[in-house]
């Protein structure tokens, strides 16, 4: 089975707020879908964090080297299209668009063998798995609200993040977290985002560092992105001395680039995002590197139910990744295959066991978003 060709879709028209301060609006287009077409009919589905024009224009450059190439060996031929770019940049659009290929051939492998992609990945430590809630932070009031409907829908898990926090005053940030504590009870999960990969962002490691002493009260699960991405230094300083564990790396791209924040200690939780990093291909072995490392991955989660779909199989062969993220209120995860994820009662959702990724695009619900026919039909 040969690769025929890969096509690309972006989805617009249901993007959701972002949270950053230059904010997303409904037509923007972060996130684009792949489709790997092969010489033998079947056709695999990934997805990307990054504008179509991007994608469309790195998948150009790409073409030479996966035109004819085997659609059944993910890994060779993802590292292939890594290698041969090098001297492009590691990271950015292309590397994100070579992750939407990659899933897509993952995709591809487990529907030719009649597997889910967590046992080709190594074998499914489990078959299902805690979402936690991913919502912007908000004015306590608002916040509250959100969450108590959350909660009422079966989340047992949350995450806050960005909005006001770190960006007004410290009592704004305590008033924030005792109302989302408040409202979700003792019992759940909840962890803070403070989105230090926001543009400009402002909060260097003393403010961190208080800022975890208040987050220690209100038994906060970790802090997420406290401190810009490229601050290696500090984040190692703020993970020795935090009562809180430290999460990051969703911006960082490839292997190479997770391995010095590893080797100098700076997260106890690692965050990749599949839609990003390098695929499923690179994200195993983060989380391998990880492991060694005494650091738990946690996938970065805030794309669409492709990305979601391959959190979830990532979650299933990976020992020690027991929850995964799952942006609430986005269309492009709720309304555009055939089966939207449910939760179980217990707050879990499962882990597809159905050939490839285990999800199908509905043609009609994502011809609202994107070209559904352009990007599907043989």
């Amino acid at each position: 089975m040969q690769i025929r060709e890969i096509r690309a879709a972006g989805l617009r028209g249901g993007t959701p707020p972002g949270g950053w301060t230059e904010e997303l609006t409904p037509e923007d287009v972060v996130h684009t879908l792949i489709a790997v077409h092969t010489d033998a009919g079947p056709v695999g589905i990934g997805s990307c964090s990054s504008s179509e024009d991007l994608v469309r224009a790195a998948l150009a450059l790409l073409e030479p080297l996966y035109r004819g190439q085997s659609a059944l060996e993910p890994e060779r031929l993802t590292e292939r299209l890594h290698q041969h770019t090098f001297w492009l940049g590691r990271g950015g659009a292309v590397t994100h668009t070579i992750s939407g290929i990659d899933l897509a051939l993952w995709d591809l492998l487990g529907q030719s063998t009649y597997q889910p992609v967590g046992r080709l990945l190594g074998g499914r430590y489990r078959d299902r798995v805690r979402p936690y809630a991913s919502v912007l932070m908000d004015q306590p009031s608002r916040l509250t609200e959100e969450l108590l409907a959350l909660r009422a829908n079966g989340f047992r898990a949350f995450k806050i993040g960005w909005g006001p926090f770190g960006r007004e005053h410290a009592a704004r940030d305590e008033e924030i977290v005792r109302a989302a504590r408040t409202a979700v009870g003792p019992e759940a999960l909840l962890a803070v985002d403070a989105g230090g990969s926001d543009g400009f962002w402002r909060g260097d490691l003393k403010w961190a560092l208080r800022t975890a002493s208040m987050l220690a009260e209100y038994a906060v699960a970790w802090f997420e992105e406290p401190l810009r991405p490229d601050a290696v230094a500090d984040y190692a300083v703020l993970r020795a001395r935090s009562p809180v564990p430290i999460a990051g790396g969703e911006v960082l791209t490839r292997r190479q680039s997770f391995q010095p924040y590893l080797q100098q200690g700076c997260f106890d939780l690692v965050q990749p995002d599949c839609t990003k990093v390098g695929g499923l291909s690179e994200s195993r072995r983060i989380g391998w590197q990880a492991e060694a490392h005494g650091v738990r991955l946690i996938p970065h989660g805030w794309n669409t139910a492709v990305g979601l779909a391959a959190d979830l199989q990532l979650a299933s062969a990976l020992p020690d990744t027991d929850l995964v993220e799952y942006r609430t209120s986005a269309p492009y995860i709720d309304e555009i295959t055939t089966a939207p994820p449910r939760l179980d009662p217990d707050g879990t959702l499962p882990i597809p066991d159905s050939p490839g990724l285990g999800i199908t695009l509905d043609p009609d619900r994502l011809a609202r978003y994107t070209n559904a026919a352009a990007l599907l039909v043989p």
